[in-house]
């Protein structure tokens, strides 16, 4: 069948004004070419839609139970059209954005009020979890943005940097180590160390260079599967951590203080990633300008501690 929009509205406007006269001066058609487009309608279903004479053009049987049809066509596409401007100007919607706890709770809720603020018709969902979880979310589709330090290795994604983080030392405030302006990885070969569990890329990260170093880290004091727990430990005189720099919006304030750690600095990227060879709907689009900042704003705070 080969029946167009233009000619299910062309039918629509006769039915509404009874006369292709007016039809065609609604639809700023010549009414030869309107006349066409009814016939061959007709034509493609089949069917006489009009009975004409001289006076008027009336709907048919057939005419008016294919005009009940035509009408919920016609509005269909029509909410669907608002439906997509809708979508495209990011007046609704739903997007899912996932992140590690800690970044999860240092940046991204200040970009979703930002985000709804400016847009309150689009719902924004927030996963937190590990980054195994947060790359299978992804490529199945139930993420469509994702913040955090991930392998360059992983597949299936495309990634942007969006800041630096380096790792560095925290320990209680009363400790040796705080009157240290910078510290140095050798200068942890006596500390009694509180490490994050094995199924971290850090875990893996820190023992590298620790073994650099000339430091067998051996079977640390603590291990802890949260960053938080590593910090209040720290902050209990128990021993020493080392963490990202970003750690840092969650120990300011307490009584834990950050150093450097050179020879050699360790640096990691912050990504925010996105599923390869899938595009972004418009809101995502417009939520990863708000993360991009909210990132780059967050990592310089504590940069400039």
């Amino acid at each position: 069948m080969n029946i167009t929009l233009r000619q299910i509205q062309a039918f629509r406007t006769v039915a509404e004004f009874g006369s292709f006269t007016r039809a065609a001066e609604r639809l700023k058609v010549a009414q030869p070419a309107l006349s066409l487009s009814i016939r061959e309608l007709e034509r493609e279903l089949n069917l006489r839609l009009f009975d004409r004479t001289t006076r008027r053009v009336e709907l048919t049987g057939a005419g008016r139970e294919f005009l009940q049809s035509a009408d919920k066509l016609l509005a269909d596409l029509d909410r669907a059209v608002r439906d997509a401007r809708d979508l495209s100007e990011k007046r609704r919607g739903r997007i899912v954005i996932a992140a590690p706890p800690l970044l999860a709770a240092m940046i991204v809720p200040a970009a979703i009020a930002e985000f709804n603020t400016a847009f309150p018709g689009i719902d924004v969902g927030l996963v937190d979890a590990r980054n195994d979880q947060i790359l299978d979310r992804l490529r199945a589709g139930d993420a469509d943005l994702a913040i955090g330090t991930f392998d360059e290795r992983a597949d299936g994604i495309r990634r942007e940097i969006l800041a630096q983080d380096a790792l560095g030392l925290f320990c209680a405030r009363l400790s040796p180590l705080a009157r240290k302006r910078r510290m140095r990885w050798a200068d942890l070969l006596d500390q009694k160390l509180i490490m994050l569990t094995r199924d971290s890329s850090i875990r893996a990260l820190v023992e590298r260079t620790l073994a650099q170093a000339g430091h067998d880290a051996g079977k640390p004091l603590y291990e802890v599967s949260q960053m938080t727990t590593a910090v209040m430990l720290a902050e209990a005189g128990l021993g020493v951590t080392v963490l990202p720099a970003y750690a840092w919006s969650f120990a300011r304030g307490r009584d834990v203080v950050l150093r450097p750690l050179t020879d050699p600095q360790v640096t990691r990227n912050i990504y925010l990633i996105q599923p390869d060879g899938r595009s972004l709907s418009p809101a995502a689009e417009g939520f990863a300008r708000t993360l991009r900042q909210q990132t780059r704003s967050a990592i310089a705070r504590v940069v400039t501690r």
